[in-house]
């Protein structure tokens, strides 16, 4: 009955639902200034045709749609696919070990080692790929205080997905870690009573509960890769062409129509992708 009576205590100190909701009310503001209000605006953009920003002459049109099947624009759209895809496959592979190891591990301040892992991704991302193009050059910070010559790899494909794998690692690192650390053990110790071996386990237990993890992770690798442009065009050297970078070319050349047209048409893919997470994830555990 002392139980029962803490237990109602607590729900009543609990905040109500509405109080909550009106916590929200100043992200909701930002959410319509900065990222609702400016799609509205793009898709308006889309079809018609301007000189700039001014609407004194504009013209309903669908020739700016034309852009999507320029030859420039299908190679970025594929150099876009192809990094994305292989970066994310390096992120799983290696960030699926990183968070395995942890989780399993005995250590006692697994959240302060996770926490080292994620604080790359509370620095400015310019700074790290500066400082990382420096390090790809031949001659380098490194290679001065050895005294040898490093590897020339600005300007290539290696480079970008070094410097993608770099960036993005984390990603996958934390939502694979919180997945696994939500497994049941009993699961594993049921597993291992019925007769199966510790490989068995995991293919059997263990990696099929992390699925969620591992799906939320690819997601959140793939579309910063898919939609990007600071990290080819500074480790790229302008030698590889994304479709981030055409996107960013056009809004700065005031070219917004044909921006907007490529813009919303990565926003489809991202919107997609997070209904894709809100499938395989429904209670965001693996983000939490």
């Amino acid at each position: 009955m002392q139980k029962d009576r803490k237990l109602l205590k607590s729900l009543e100190n609990m905040p109500s639902p509405y109080k909550l909701e009106r916590l929200a009310i100043p992200y909701r503001f930002w959410l319509y200034l900065l990222a609702l209000i400016p799609m509205f605006i793009m898709v308006i953009l889309m079809f018609i045709d301007t000189e700039g920003i001014s609407l004194s002459e504009a013209s309903f049109t669908f020739a700016n749609f034309t852009v999507l099947a320029e030859q420039s624009v299908l190679v970025a759209f594929y150099n876009s696919f192809k990094f994305s895809f292989l970066t994310t496959i390096i992120c799983l592979f290696f960030g699926y070990i990183i968070a395995y190891s942890l989780a399993k591990s005995k250590l006692k301040h697994k959240g302060g080692i996770l926490l080292l892992l994620i604080l790359p991704m509370w620095t400015n991302i310019l700074l790290r790929i500066e400082a990382l193009s420096n390090i790809m050059q031949p001659h380098n910070i490194i290679t001065n205080m050895l005294g040898i010559t490093g590897f020339d790899l600005l300007g290539t494909d290696t480079a970008i997905v070094v410097g993608l794998v770099f960036t993005y690692l984390p990603f996958v690192i934390l939502p694979i870690y919180n997945t696994l650390e939500k497994i049941d053990p009993s699961l594993e110790e049921a597993a291992l009573d019925l007769g199966m071996t510790e490989t068995k386990k995991f293919w059997k237990v263990v990696f099929p509960l992390s699925t969620k993890g591992m799906v939320s992770g690819a997601i959140m690798v793939f579309l910063p890769c898919f939609s990007g442009f600071a990290v080819p065009r500074i480790l790229g050297a302008g030698n590889v062409l994304l479709i981030g970078n055409i996107i960013e070319q056009n809004f700065s050349n005031m070219n917004y129509n044909i921006g907007s047209v490529l813009a919303v048409v990565v926003l489809v893919l991202i919107l997609g992708s997070i209904l894709l997470i809100n499938k395989f994830d429904k209670e965001g555990d693996t983000l939490l």
